[in-house]
């Protein structure tokens, strides 16, 4: 049961990094399923932390960036995801979705994003996708039943590898949101974070296969 409660809280973020170094002291590292998992508390969320998980994935690039845009798709692969939409597109590219999660114990969760993408090389010529989000605040009214998180920040950043597959860092910020003692947000975030990363990848690879071969 406690296990199950810990893992929504990761799950809620559904979705992306920046390849900085890890400086702070605070972080506090762990190896799981072939990448490094990072965590920190944040004093000024309650209930907040930050995550941060970096490794490699065997999807390609152009799949990765599929399955991350397809945002009304979500529902349909990401854990726990009963409801995704895309409320708005704005005229510099970026987007405005609505997530809702079914959770185990807890009252539902959902947020409301401002999403937005780059697409560029690096400097070593291997192309990069980075994908970011940040609250869109006062766009949906709360649902009665429903906590509203409103803080939930953060990034996908991928490189693509000459021999194939992506370097993922996946960065964000949550809190827990409604009365969630902290020991039991706790619970369980390491797995969390491996769910939602293969369930990207899983989905990218289905893709991939889905998608025609170019034509001799």
């Amino acid at each position: 049961m406690t296990r199950a409660m810990g893992r929504w809280v990761l799950l809620m973020a559904c979705l992306m990094g920046t390849a900085q170094a890890a400086e702070s002291k605070d972080w506090s590292t762990e190896r799981r399923d072939g990448m490094v998992i990072r965590t920190r508390p944040r004093a000024d969320i309650p209930g907040g932390k930050d995550f941060w998980a970096e490794g490699e994935l065997a999807a390609d690039l152009d799949a990765l960036r599929a399955a991350l845009k397809d945002h009304e798709q979500f529902r349909r692969w990401m854990p726990h995801v009963t409801e995704s939409r895309v409320l708005a597109q704005e005229p510099g590219g970026s987007r405005v979705t609505y997530t809702q999660l079914d959770l185990p114990i807890v009252s539902n969760r959902d947020y409301v994003l401002r999403v937005s993408e780059e697409e560029g090389q690096d400097a070593e010529g291997r192309a990069t996708f980075l994908q970011r989000w940040a609250p869109a605040h006062g766009v949906v009214p709360e649902r009665r039943g429903v906590v509203r998180l409103l803080r939930n920040m953060g990034s996908w950043h991928f490189t693509a590898k000459p021999e194939g597959g992506v370097h993922f860092v996946y960065r964000f910020t949550v809190e827990a949101g409604g009365s969630v003692p902290s020991f039991l947000a706790s619970v369980g975030q390491m797995d969390a974070v491996v769910e939602t990363v293969r369930a990207l990848e899983k989905r990218a690879l289905a893709l991939a296969q889905e998608t025609p071969a170019p034509a001799p």
